[in-house]
């Protein structure tokens, strides 16, 4: 490859990175909405009494320092884990034709994009509610602290979707 092509290819590449911050912006606009929409729905309220630990998800009620309920049980597993997925789904849409201009087809891509997707989730699943405790125990707001975790996590997410992106999203359209 000459250092022409290198470098075509590096700046092209810089771009689809500065493109995937905007529809990581995006993605991470829609997840604190609808976060913060669920957290004060009344029957996901409701279930923050509920403690919820299965398997390696343990999402504790989180009490302030009054002993009423601010956050954590299935409710926040719900709101949480929900908003995530569907923040996901927008942004491979987005990243797919305007970050990537890939003409990769989705019944291949999807599929690997959605295994991956529930990895990333079930790991953002296992440490959300640790880091929304630990902010909690520390004096931290209980909406304040479960958007600081979902902002750590989102972060993480970040940085592993963009090499996954690049490779799945590979074929470019192609002209009409």
């Amino acid at each position: 490859m000459s250092d022409e092509a290198k470098t075509g290819a590096g700046k092209k590449t810089l771009w689809q990175f500065i493109k995937f911050i905007f529809v990581s912006l995006l993605a991470m606009i829609v997840q604190y909405g609808l976060l913060n929409i669920f957290l004060l729905l009344p029957f996901i309220k409701e279930m923050f009494n509920e403690p919820f630990s299965k398997l390696m998800f343990n999402y504790p009620v989180n009490k302030d320092d009054a002993g009423l309920v601010v956050s954590g049980g299935l409710g926040y597993f719900i709101a949480f884990n929900v908003s995530n997925i569907l923040a996901q789904i927008v942004a491979f849409f987005v990243n797919r034709e305007k970050t990537f201009k890939s003409g990769a087809n989705i019944a291949v891509t999807l599929p690997i994009y959605i295994v991956f997707t529930i990895a990333l989730i079930c790991f953002s699943a296992w440490l959300s509610p640790t880091l929304n405790t630990l902010f909690i125990s520390k004096g931290v707001n209980g909406q304040l602290s479960a958007n600081i975790a979902a902002m750590v996590c989102s972060a993480i997410q970040f940085f592993a979707y963009f090499p996954v992106s690049k490779i799945l999203f590979r074929k470019p359209k192609e002209e009409k």
